[in-house]
């Protein structure tokens, strides 16, 4: 029984021997692995200086480009036309004639009227000859009188109708396209083509009733649209309305631009910056440089490894990175991140406002953002960087 005992004790004994020999290798082989394994390198982000920038402060809303004066010329009655005076596409004058209809019936009844009023003018001076000899009755020489102004109103109602056959611009300037043809034959009210005032031309748009007070007569008004990228077409508000409406509480604008070049034509789309305030300072980053958290916003500062974790009181913030070179890699070594927290401000386009937790000078991630924490090396590469645009426009490529 006693060898028994002894011999279960040595069993038990070698196995966890060699248990404790295979622990042993196996966490040396893990150490090993782990020394051998490769360390993290340096990470490649994009960033750019800390800029204190003038900002002029600004309304923004959405408008539509409208003619000066707009109107599709028709015609008042109908005709067979006999002759299209314009070509599409025309600048004109007011009174330039457009389209003659056929008038021909119509001047030969004018004719006929003409004929009977100078016909009806001699009676009357016969009759008034008579009257001043007592021949006829003064009754007779005003009735003749009457028919004579009767028979000139017939001759005045068919000049007219004659006069609406032959139409004539009603103002200055652009002609549209038109479908009208000679001989093609029209009923009142259809159009022959659209004429256009553009220079100048207006924007109208609408602004909160809470922003009423900032607006005045002869402000500057910047307007830019898709149609011609990076274009700003100034003006200044001429016209605001005295009705605010009750359905969007929202005032409607209007504002004038000069449009020399007719680039601007009515209909168009456009967005529309009222400047507003004077001009103030701030420190301004892409918005692509913004981490935004449920508890704040937080950036990235480049600092070179081993710095302090902030700057020293009276310092210059410009001593926590070296200038960054624009549109070129940067191989240094040795620089690490330090995440801060941040308020923002305005945006204007692709920008906006710092208004406490940088300084001007510092070096900030524009992106890379989700591959770093504190202290993490980092290497930048500017060849590429995020959009930072006071007023970008649509990119097509």
């Amino acid at each position: 029984m006693k060898k028994t005992t002894k011999r279960m004790l040595i069993m038990l004994g070698g196995v966890l021997l060699l248990t404790a020999v295979l622990a042993l290798g196996f966490y040396l082989h893990i150490r090993k692995l782990i020394a051998s394994s490769p360390k993290p390198g340096p990470q490649t982000v994009t960033a750019t200086n800390v800029e204190a920038l003038e900002w002029q402060p600004q309304l923004a809303a959405v408008g539509s480009i409208t003619a000066v004066r707009g109107v599709d010329v028709t015609t008042e009655i109908a005709g067979l036309v006999r002759s299209v005076e314009f070509k599409s596409g025309q600048e004109v004058k007011a009174g330039t004639l457009l389209v003659q209809l056929n008038a021909d019936s119509d001047i030969a009844q004018l004719h006929s009227l003409q004929a009977a009023a100078e016909l009806s003018a001699s009676v009357l001076e016969r009759d008034k000859a008579q009257l001043a000899v007592q021949a006829i009755s003064q009754a007779q020489v005003d009735a003749d009188a009457a028919d004579l102004k009767g028979k000139r109103a017939l001759v005045a109602q068919q000049e007219a109708t004659i006069a609406k056959k032959t139409i004539r611009a009603p103002f200055g300037g652009k002609l549209g396209i038109t479908a009208v043809n000679p001989g093609q034959y029209l009923n009142p009210g259809d159009k022959i083509v659209t004429l256009q005032t553009i220079d100048p031309i207006y924007v109208d748009f609408y602004l909160p009733q809470s922003q009423l007070g900032s607006l005045s007569m002869g402000q500057v008004v910047n307007v830019v649209t898709d149609g011609f990228p990076g274009t700003t077409f100034p003006g200044r508000i001429t016209a605001i309305s005295p009705k605010v409406d009750p359905t969007t509480r929202n005032v409607q604008i209007e504002a004038t631009l000069p449009n020399a070049k007719r680039q601007l034509l009515p209909g168009m789309f456009a967005n529309a910056n009222v400047d507003v305030g004077e001009k103030k300072r701030y420190l301004t980053l892409p918005q692509t440089a913004i981490t935004y958290n449920p508890y704040g916003s937080t950036v990235f500062i480049v600092t070179p490894a081993g710095a302090s974790s902030a700057p020293a009181a009276g310092a210059s913030a410009a001593a926590s990175a070296a200038p960054l070179p624009a549109n070129a890699a940067s191989g240094a070594s040795g620089l690490v991140v330090r995440q801060v927290f941040v308020s923002t401000g305005e945006t204007r386009g692709d920008q906006v406002a710092i208004l406490k937790g940088i300084e001007a000078g510092q070096q900030v991630v524009t992106s890379g953002q989700l591959k770093l924490k504190n202290g993490t090396g980092v290497v930048i590469d500017n060849r590429v960087q995020p959009a930072s645009d006071a007023n970008p426009t649509p990119q097509e490529k």
